[in-house]
């Protein structure tokens, strides 16, 4: 079962150095972009965003308390409010609401309250404020947030839906009709229309799942879809996207022991499943991971595969089905975590990514944004800025003026209104250059970073290289002194073999030994008798000569 994973993760990637004073300067540093920049903070610039360097996540430097680290909490933007429900965390269940003001970047906790008389609220269901939940989803309709599914200790049969009104605070169970899904935690779902759309997940007895409900949000009633061709493996954890209001994408997720890394479409006129192949960069299997929608890119941050985090932060192009990898974290950083959350927020006019949460061992509560870059041209804004072109027009005519000094006064009008269109144009055009400028600073970073890095692997050469001679030196003195005991050992080998012949032959030698012995005996004893016998004659003659 995909779980909580003890991953040697420790230190985060950034390090903000900040004052807390609301009109300061945070400045920043990461260790695997070699970069430095700063963001303003607090409510007297709301305009923080604006420093940003494009497609690099930094951690937020807050005021307020900050809400309990979490994973598989859900987390919806509403109004430049990030809206943070439940989660869990040391296998506990948390019910709380926490918002963050993404223009004052301050949290605030959301009191909740039950509310005695709303329509559609089930008067046999008790009143309670928010269960403790983990696994659900959360969504904005109307002036309402909406709570989807999830596992609470109290799990009812069927899948609840939640309500809690943005302006009064109130907050109560929705009660819904029709063929309602089984009870379930880890699904996706997906806004279509006025239609929501939910995929998979595990219900309360770990049971996996990949069926497709939907529910009618004008007549709060759910149905099941009825689809055709292979669908996708059940699974839960996994990520959903719609794209031009008709495909449904599903990204990855697991089973209780396969994590995937396939993606599925399910065409919502057809009813048919298909799985495309995914062009560009190849992504490893994850699940817990979270993802965003803006216009046709689809962006993917964190999970994994319970062994390590993802660490790179993904963009699908959902029209021509390819995936890049924007950029990468450290293994140990808040972003390579499972149950974290994605959400995006409109500031002046451009989005920025928002993650919060997460588990990589480690419990997490750091909010980290990150720019976009503009994806809807290939080349500079600055070539297609209506600006640039009323300032050319502008210039084309005053030159043409300068030459012939005769025009109509028709035509000295038409001067006029473009040398006011090229003035009143003149504050995009420098939006456009600064736009290019703060482009320029980042490739100029992005350049730093690789001659370091060619710097310090062109040391690791050297060092290498002269590692290797060294190596070589030595080896080659080894191989004398092999070459010496081997020399040493054939002279042993022949001196073992001319006393293992001498061994051999000992036996011949003991018998020639004991042959002399007898040889010897037997002389000795001939010497005796010889002895006797002359001892014997000289005694018969000296006997004879005195008688």
């Amino acid at each position: 079962m995909f779980c909580l994973r003890s991953f040697p993760f420790s230190n985060e990637l950034f390090f903000p150095l900040v004052s807390r004073q609301p009109h300061k300067v945070l400045e920043y540093r990461t260790d695997k972009l070699g970069t430095s920049g700063k963001v303003w903070m607090g409510a007297e610039n709301s305009h923080w965003h604006l420093e940003l360097n494009y497609e690099q996540w930094v951690a937020l430097s807050v005021s307020g308390s900050r809400p309990s680290a979490r994973y598989k909490h859900a987390a919806a933007v509403v109004d430049a409010k990030l809206y943070i429900s439940g989660g869990s965390r040391n296998g506990r269940y948390l019910s709380d609401v926490q918002v963050f003001d993404l223009e004052t970047l301050a949290w605030s906790s959301l009191k909740l309250s039950t509310e005695p008389n709303v329509d559609k609220i089930n008067d046999s269901l008790p009143r309670e404020i928010l269960p403790a939940t983990s696994g659900h989803s959360m969504f904005k309709w109307g002036n309402k947030l909406l709570l989807v599914g999830g596992h609470s200790k109290n799990i009812s049969a069927n899948l609840s839906v939640w309500f809690i009104d943005l302006e009064s605070h109130h907050c109560g169970v929705v009660e819904t009709t029709g063929k309602v899904p089984v009870a379930r935690g880890g699904q996706s779902l997906t806004l279509v229309g006025s239609k929501l759309i939910m995929f998979g997940g595990e219900d309360r007895h770990r049971q996996l799942m990949n069926d497709v409900h939907v529910l009618d949000m004008e007549t709060m009633t759910w149905d099941v879809l009825a689809v055709t061709q292979t669908p996708p493996a059940p699974r839960f954890d996994h990520t959903a996207a719609v794209h031009a209001e008709r495909y449904l994408l599903i990204f990855g997720g697991c089973s209780h022991s396969i994590f995937f890394n396939d993606l599925h479409v399910l065409d919502l006129e057809t009813m048919e499943w298909s799985q495309p192949q995914i062009q560009g960069d190849l992504v490893t299997p994850r699940a817990g991971h979270a993802g965003i929608t803006i216009d046709e890119n689809w962006y993917i941050v964190g999970g994994g595969d319970n062994r390590s985090g993802a660490p790179e932060t993904l963009l699908l192009n959902m029209s021509k089905l390819v995936m890049t990898v924007l950029t990468s974290v450290g293994g140990r950083d808040p972003l390579a975590s499972e149950g974290v959350s994605l959400s995006s927020v409109l500031l002046d006019g451009e989005e920025i990514l928002v993650a919060f949460g997460g588990y990589n061992g480690k419990y997490n509560n750091e909010v980290y944004v990150m720019r976009p870059k503009p994806r809807d041209s290939p080349h500079p804004k600055i070539f297609q800025s209506p600006a640039a072109a009323a300032a050319a027009a502008s210039v084309t005519a005053a030159y043409a003026l300068s030459k012939s000094g005769k025009l109509e006064f028709s035509e000295m009008e038409d001067l006029n209104i473009k040398l006011a269109q090229g003035n009143g144009s003149q504050r995009d055009l420098a939006s456009d250059i600064n736009a290019i400028r703060e482009e320029k600073k980042m490739l100029e970073s992005a350049l730093a970073k690789v001659r370091a890095e060619n710097s310090s692997f062109k040391g690791k050469i050297d060092e290498t290289t002269g590692t290797h001679a060294d190596l070589s030196k030595e080896l080659h003195s080894v191989q004398g002194q092999l070459n010496a005991e081997r020399s040493r050992c054939a002279k042993l080998e022949a001196q073992i073999s001319e006393l293992q012949k001498m061994l051999e032959s000992s036996p011949s030698i003991e018998e020639e030994v004991q042959l002399l012995r007898k040889q010897k005996s037997s002389w000795e004893h001939d010497m005796e008798l010889a002895s006797a016998v002359q001892r014997q004659s000289s005694g018969g003659v000296w006997k004879w000569m005195s008688g």
